[in-house]
């Protein structure tokens, strides 16, 4: 990958825009997995094309799904579950840097006969593949060589196993695996997540909009969803909506910079993806939302999301950040720059991301002189200083290849 350089220098004053984010790359992916798996022409509309989800296209053609990209969306060519056309003793699939598309499409390999070779770029190869692993042996699927990373080899079953899985991480993602793997996999397949660690509802938002026999129970303790296997499903249009996680750094940016106002139109506003902003405004943030309302395309909450510049605050997060874990280096930067101490409980997935993001965020809070303490158990302390101390002279910033780092 190419290795870029920015240089910074001078602070940004007070400002009243309104910017249109790109589209969400979560749905985008999810679009594109979905639409491959239905049947007839599903067109898709504000398609984020960032190399993620272009990888995504690319593994889905080598699969023999027809994807054209049109003047103003993508036309997904799609022939039913389980229609990937193999030509090959083995598939490979190259995924990139994206391991939403490894896991999701992890679940659709598992339920066809055949053998599919996982690989993705060094970042990727580094990342936990276990979790993939340990409930789609349960489908059935076989791995090879048995390992917590990729590159590996999927064996798909044609008897699949329906399955009571428990989702006690709170991946969004595993759980999405599970419930594309069982549109193919004959009898009900259930997952439960427990209510303290719910994750993106995307994928199940999008399974009910396009007509899939999946139902919902909720009970104290946990979310239940039931997918009956073996439905076809047809094609549809649908239209990403702006992408919450991009506009987090935007939001942020607003907040800190005294007497400015940002508005940004058509932000997908699902509970677990803007649970940060809850966040936001319990550091004094001010932060609206305007025109809620549930898009009839996509079946997700969108709005237009306005943000004023304010005298934030020190913070304690204690509840579960699995619904915000890809905006916690950001808040981190925002708690450093206010005076006092603010402390985030339960970070250890941040760990397993790209990068150890504890520990990167942690050296880049040292090199702006703001002290911080990471816990055994994750829990990350930050003895925040109100602004940057420059001292007049440039600061070096050394970040890793992590997108969410570099843009924190």
């Amino acid at each position: 990958k190419k290795k870029l350089s920015v240089s910074i220098n001078k602070k940004i004053e007070k400002f009243n825009k309104k910017i249109k984010i790109p589209g969400d790359k979560s749905c985008s992916i999810r679009a594109l997995l979905l639409a491959s798996q239905c049947i007839g022409e599903s067109k898709i509309f504000n398609l984020l094309e960032s190399t993620d989800v272009l990888d995504c296209c690319k593994a889905l053609r080598t699969l023999g799904v027809k994807i054209v990209k049109r003047k103003n969306h993508y036309s997904v060519y799609g022939n039913g579950l389980n229609s990937f056309r193999i030509k090959k003793k083995i598939t490979k699939l190259y995924i990139g840097n994206s391991m939403t598309t490894a896991r999701l499409i992890s679940g659709l390999c598992s339920t066809i006969p055949s053998k599919f070779y996982l690989y993705g770029d060094a970042s990727a190869n580094r990342r936990d593949f276990m979790r993939v692993i340990e409930p789609l042996e349960r489908v059935g699927a076989k791995f090879f060589p048995r390992k917590k990373t990729l590159p590996l080899t999927i064996e798909g079953t044609s008897l699949p196993l329906a399955q009571k899985h428990v989702e006690s991480r709170g991946s969004g993602q595993v759980k999405s695996m599970l419930l594309l793997s069982a549109l193919s996999t004959p009898g009900i397949t259930t997952v439960e997540e427990l209510k303290e660690k719910s994750s993106r509802t995307h994928t199940e938002i999008f399974l009910k909009k396009i007509g899939c026999d999946i139902k919902f129970k909720k009970t104290k303790k946990s979310n239940l969803i039931y997918l009956r296997g073996q439905k076809n499903l047809y094609s549809f249009n649908y239209s990403v909506k702006n992408d919450p996680s991009s506009a987090a750094y935007l939001i942020c940016l607003s907040l800190l910079t005294p007497g400015s106002k940002l508005t940004l139109p058509e932000i997908i506003c699902n509970d677990t993806r803007i649970e940060f902003i809850k966040i936001l405004k319990k550091m004094n943030g001010r932060i609206k939302i305007k025109g809620l309302k549930r898009d009839s395309s996509s079946g997700e909450l969108v709005g237009t999301i306005i943000a004023y510049g304010s005298k934030l605050k020190p913070i304690t997060v204690s509840e579960n950040v699995a619904k915000f874990i890809d905006d916690l280096p950001i808040l981190f930067i925002c708690a450093a720059l206010q005076n006092g101490v603010s402390k985030f409980y339960h970070c250890h997935e941040l760990i397993h991301k790209e990068t150890n993001r504890l520990l990167e965020i942690k050296k880049i809070l040292i090199q702006i002189g703001v002290k911080c303490k990471i816990t055994k158990n994750s829990i990350m302390t930050i003895y925040g200083k109100g602004k940057i101390e420059t001292r007049n002279k440039s600061i070096l910033i050394n970040t890793p290849g992590d997108h969410r780092i570099n843009l924190a």
